[in-house]
């Protein structure tokens, strides 16, 4: 593989994906899944050639859908810890085998799968002193937000607001996700928000 240049990686990450590029991860996703119903372990990274503006190192969520539009599995990295492919390529593995909630996909699941990506921008945090605070800077519809108080955790992504309209039932879920009270606040709450490139 060729290593990116730091020029390449800052004119991929000003100028963002290409729908070229969209198509081929969403390619790579189903061939990371079926490389795992062949041998049980994610697509290896390094027989993949990919080009400049898919090794940056960015996050993403994999979602699977069945033919029906009920959800199959959804696995994603907050943190950008790897490049943008890699990331795709286990996170197809682990949202197709290893989301608790979900068996694992069978071999004759796999050419009826909807495969939808998310790639998440850098997190900024939300300084805010109050709950109304907070829910008078959040963007329905832009915003994915992160919830951290202490060890607990959650997330919810921008496409979440297709479903849940109103900003405070928003929070109210996304702390019912990360195992706290819906009328939990704490000065020790810290938020981030992000958005993504989906498809």
């Amino acid at each position: 593989m060729v290593p990116i240049s730091s020029t390449d990686a800052a004119v991929a990450s000003i100028n963002g994906l290409r729908p070229d590029d969209k198509v081929w991860l969403t390619d790579l996703a189903r061939r990371s899944i079926a490389h795992g119903l062949e041998s049980g372990v994610p697509l290896p990274a390094h027989t993949v050639e990919a080009g400049a503006a898919v090794r940056v190192v960015r996050g993403s969520f994999v979602t699977l859908r069945t033919p029906d539009a009920d959800l199959r599995g959804c696995i994603g990295s907050i943190e950008a810890i790897r490049p943008l492919f890699e990331d795709v390529i286990h996170n197809a593995y682990a949202a197709a085998f290893e989301d608790p909630r979900f068996p694992g996909v069978q071999t004759a699941e796999l050419p009826g799968l909807h495969i939808h990506i998310s790639v998440l921008s850098p997190r900024e945090a939300i300084a805010c002193d109050s709950e109304d605070d907070l829910l008078d800077q959040l963007r329905p519809g832009i915003d994915g937000l992160v919830l951290i108080d202490g060890r607990r955790r959650g997330t919810f992504l921008p496409s979440v607001w297709e479903t849940i309209h109103d900003v405070r039932e928003f929070l109210t879920h996304l702390k019912l996700k990360a195992g706290l009270p819906p009328d939990y606040w704490s000065a020790s709450l810290c938020f981030e928000r992000y958005t993504t490139e989906s498809w």
